[in-house]
């Protein structure tokens, strides 16, 4: 007789999330179900909504924990855009890691609920944190542009391969996007 699992919510409320990180990277919101999510963390589904209420809140604390991680964004309001572009060429690379929050919010975006979720979880980790380290971008537009060209670019050269950014120096796309971002956040 084997002795009885022993109970640790903690670690079972992390399974769930590392769950569903996995699975709405992967599937994106409407393409996976609490049950495919309960399954990969080797519980039942009653547990995902005991912890996290239903499919939509476990989506919200996926996206508060994916976006909350700093990628991209540093601290250093001095070296920002250069850090920026760096860490974008470097995170974008043909042999790089593909990042989680960007393909969570690509491939869960064409559902209007977690659209909006994402766009809350964007603007209070991300964007937020862009406005702490340049406050001039408060109460402007620049913030959020910089932002889509971090998007867009991202999209660019990870998703679509556009063969012109795979194949060009990463020197001199991280000076062109150095310049970008430096103009967008010109105090």
């Amino acid at each position: 007789m084997t002795p009885p699992r022993r109970r640790d919510a903690a670690a079972t409320k992390e399974a769930i999330l590392r769950a569903g990180i996995d699975a709405f990277t992967q599937h994106g919101y409407d393409g996976v179900g609490v049950r495919d999510i309960a399954q990969a963390a080797g519980v039942t589904a009653m547990l995902v909504n005991r912890y996290f209420g239903s499919k939509e809140g476990l989506f919200a604390a996926v996206v508060e924990a994916s976006m909350a991680e700093r990628t991209v964004l540093t601290s250093d309001p001095a070296t920002l855009a250069g850090d920026i572009a760096a860490a974008l060429v470097r995170r974008t690379a043909p042999d790089a890691d593909h990042l989680s929050p960007f393909l969570l919010m690509l491939r869960s975006a064409p559902n209007p609920r977690a659209a909006e979720i994402l766009r809350a979880g964007i603007e209070t980790h991300v964007e937020a944190h862009l406005v702490d380290i340049a406050p001039h971008l408060r109460g402007t537009d620049r913030a959020a542009m910089t932002l889509a060209v971090i998007a867009g670019f991202w999209l660019m050269r990870t998703v679509i391969g556009n063969s012109a950014l795979d194949e060009a120096d990463e020197a001199v796309l991280t000076q062109t996007l150095q310049q970008l971002f430096t103009v967008l956040m010109r105090p």
